[in-house]
């Protein structure tokens, strides 16, 4: 059977489309004989308003945008699962809008009219718009929330990068390494504010012990596992190499666990090695890290859009807690420092 629309209501009641829509919505405007009698032949008839179909009425695409700069790497496949898992239920669906250099970035966002089209609102991932992008997306009049970064005029989820690499500084000082690697965000550090708060985090908590930390053992990883990979054997050519190190993304850890391995070196008992993320292979390598919970970035920062999108307040962010999971790969040193 045929399922009946708007406009079988409109004709067995006599009316006009415009009005049965306004008089099934409970709308002004409308006459209490004539909403009486639109809404007998409705409920006769079997129709279901579609939201979908009343959003685009409405001039609504029911799209939200996940505005990323890479096409999906682990972090950002659960940031879009979390966002997915909300938005499905409100009756919106999620496309991925990849903007992955600069040019695309000022042809998307600077001029948003365009994208304004084929999405309500967007959720940016580790992207802190420019000014022209502001401006672009406002004259465009598309909500936007930042998500996995900050900044203080625009609504964001995001997580507490400083006090999760602080825990992660902790837990190797506690088990009395004190000189200590770091594999950095590299280019992605003038992206956005994620990998500075991470190496803050880390710095402010070894000062707290008294341990300075020493530059030239940062080496920058690109948050992949082949920078990871490349930052540690850079770190290895040291002749007073770290004992331990901290890597700002699990692939990154995973990376440098491998050219450990490759340097004849055992994890832990020659090197230990810190990840922060809790990716899906950090358990299978037995990794140590700080787990992150990038799902539920997703779905936060998606309610959030829904908010604005729905007339909402749209200042503020939400910092959601991080959680240190010990594993195989730390231990002490061989040789404990005073």
């Amino acid at each position: 059977m045929a399922r009946v629309n708007i406009e079988d209501v409109a004709r067995a009641s006599g009316v006009s489309v415009a009005t049965v829509s306004r008089a099934l919505r409970g709308l002004p405007n409308v006459s209490p004989a004539t909403r009486r009698r639109v809404m007998e032949v409705a409920s006769h008839m079997g129709y279901r308003p579609d939201p979908n179909a009343a959003r685009l009425a409405a001039g609504k695409t029911a799209t939200v945008g996940l505005c990323v700069t890479a096409i999906p790497i682990w972090y950002t496949g659960q940031v879009s699962a979390g966002a997915e898992a909300v938005l499905t239920v409100a009756g919106y669906d999620l496309v991925l809008i990849v903007v992955a250099d600069r040019q695309t970035r000022r042809r998307t966002l600077g001029e948003a009219a365009g994208l304004a089209k084929r999405v309500d609102g967007l959720l940016m991932v580790d992207i802190v718009p420019t000014a022209d992008e502001r401006v672009g997306l406002q004259r465009a009049g598309l909500p936007w929330v930042m998500v996995g970064a900050a900044d203080p005029s625009t609504p964001s989820v995001v997580v507490d990068n400083m006090g999760g690499a602080a825990q992660a500084a902790r837990h190797l000082l506690e088990l009395g390494h004190r000189r200590i690697g770091l594999i950095s965000g590299g280019r992605a550090a003038f992206e956005n504010s994620t990998p500075r708060e991470r190496r803050d985090g880390f710095v402010e908590a070894l000062a707290e012990a008294g341990v300075r930390f020493d530059p030239r053992l940062e080496r920058p990883g690109n948050f992949s596992a082949l920078g990871g990979y490349e930052a540690m054997m850079a770190l290895l050519e040291s002749s007073d190499r770290p004992s331990a190190v901290f890597a700002m993304s699990d692939e990154m850890a995973i990376g440098a666990a491998r050219a450990a391995a490759e340097r004849g070196l055992k994890v832990p008992d020659d090197l230990s090695v810190v990840g922060f993320d809790d990716h899906e292979l950090a358990f299978a390598f037995g990794l140590t890290t700080i787990r992150q919970p990038a799902t539920e970035l997703g779905s936060e920062g998606a309610r959030r859009l829904l908010g604005l999108l729905d007339g909402g307040p749209g200042d503020g962010r939400i910092v959601l807690p991080t959680e240190l999971v010990v594993r195989e790969s730390t231990g002490p040193p061989r040789e404990k420092h005073p």
